[in-house]
């Protein structure tokens, strides 16, 4: 059903065109960025509905944590069972009848359209990249945000940061204004603004004013981003955006995403973070965070890498700052997890801490970090990767929204806590099953 992973626009350019090209009837906000995207356009799009509640604001975002249909909302209302279970056989009838191979983020970001076709506006959260995200099929955006560049995904977008600002300043488009955070490479993008031709090339310190003092939480860069986004985009939708109200700004870019420095108290006063850092920037702003928010505190870490990242550099870093006896290494199911031994061998100083190839699952690690911190007064910290925090949240306590079997079947190919799976030869029935729920349905 879905084709193996393979960059480019043609197949979204031709779905976008038998949809009715949705995306061009109505304002976009396309945010592109190595870390705080997701941050940023949550932001957006809560501040966006707060200020009128009369719009419908829509917001695409991956990849999710307990739920596939967190990808798509309305409004903070994920689209619903029976909407998947509708749209998915029209796409997979568009694909068919086009010959379109399409891969899983395509259809899924197709689906989103669809559903969006009722939206005042779209915030929408590329993918991977910008360039030749399948996002990227919007012409011409009411605002582009670039939050921040690092090293990721170098095997596919280039293998310096100049690069990858190349690939992640695709997004940039004629006539229309880019918004960059802090840390980028603003030589690199400003260049591929003016060759672009894009109308403004805006700093947040060019939106707001230069900031009175050194912003060292990435929170706050993230939010500091949404808010000059804001201001922009009321000079550039003024019928959507009429005042920018300071209360309601404040209070609407202060949401975060789940898992992104979420704090959990437990019944008996441990503390559990959940953070979906993934990557070495990532990791350094994390623990960072926890010292200032916990400055008397030691914290225990249980983590897990996907096996694209840099394990070495990663795990040194988790041993910067905690004692390796306070590491619990684990793994996802999912097939981007790197193995506890793999995460040993890239980085052999963790050989010495918490982990077990007879029982590296998540639940086990999380049920033992807890019993250690409390005993020893620490924080828990789970992080490394997004893979993890579905199964995380269950072992703590939290009722989520679950996924039905056909679109877990989709979303993740029959994996308890699934993500995207590019290629998978065993959902050829997911077609008929679809279509099927939907006979049913109506």
């Amino acid at each position: 059903m879905f084709h193996p992973v393979k960059l480019g626009l043609k197949n979204i350019e031709n779905l976008h065109e038998a949809l009715g090209a949705p995306t061009d009837q109505v304002p976009v906000v396309h945010i592109a960025g190595t870390n705080g995207k997701g941050s940023v356009a949550l932001k957006i799009a809560t501040t966006l509905q707060k200020l009128n509640p009369s719009l419908c604001v829509a917001l695409f975002c991956s990849p999710h944590i307990s739920s596939f249909r967190e990808r798509m909302q309305i409004n903070g209302e994920l689209i619903s069972e029976e909407d998947v279970v509708k749209y998915l056989p029209e796409i997979y009838a568009i694909c068919k009848k086009n010959d379109i191979p399409a891969t899983f983020f395509e259809i899924t970001t197709a689906l989103a359209f669809i559903f969006f076709r009722k939206a005042d506006i779209i915030v929408l959260e590329t993918g991977l990249g910008g360039r030749l995200d399948a996002t990227n099929v919007v012409k011409s955006p009411s605002l582009s945000v670039i939050t921040s560049i690092g090293l990721e995904h170098t095997r596919i977008l280039g293998n310096t940061v100049e690069e990858i600002a190349m690939e992640k300043g695709g997004i940039i488009k004629k006539s229309r204004p880019v918004l960059v955070g802090p840390n980028v490479p603003h030589d690199v993008l400003q260049k591929c603004a003016e060759q672009k031709g894009a109308s403004e090339y805006l700093t947040c310190d060019d939106v707001l004013g230069k900031s009175n003092s050194s912003i060292t939480d990435y929170d706050e860069e993230n939010t500091r981003t949404a808010k000059a986004a804001l201001v922009i985009l009321q000079k550039e939708i003024p019928d959507l955006i009429e005042i920018l109200t300071p209360d309601i700004v404040a209070e609407g870019t202060s949401v975060r995403p789940s898992c992104r420095f979420e704090i959990v108290e437990m019944d008996d006063d441990l503390t559990v973070v959940l953070d979906v850092a993934h990557n070495p920037q990532a990791l350094k702003n994390l623990f960072q965070k926890v010292k200032n928010e916990f400055p008397d505190r030691n914290f225990r870490i249980v983590v897990g890498i996907s096996a694209d990242k840099d394990i070495g550099l990663m795990g040194e870093m988790l041993l910067e700052v905690v004692n390796s006896n306070a590491i619990h290494l684990v793994e996802a199911l999912h097939p981007r997890a790197a193995k506890v031994e793999a995460i040993v061998e890239a980085c052999p100083q963790l050989k010495n801490t918490r982990w077990s190839l007879e029982d590296c699952t998540i639940t086990s690690q999380i049920q033992s970090a807890l019993l250690l911190a409390r005993s020893n007064n620490e924080i828990v910290v789970v992080c490394g990767s997004v893979f993890l925090m579905a199964e995380a949240r269950e072992a703590l306590g939290f009722d989520e929204p679950q996924d039905s079997i056909y679109i877990a079947e989709v979303a993740g190919a029959h994996l308890k806590h699934g993500q995207e799976v590019f290629a998978n030869s065993e959902l050829p029935n997911i077609l008929s099953k679809a279509e099927v729920m939907s006979k049913e349905s109506n």
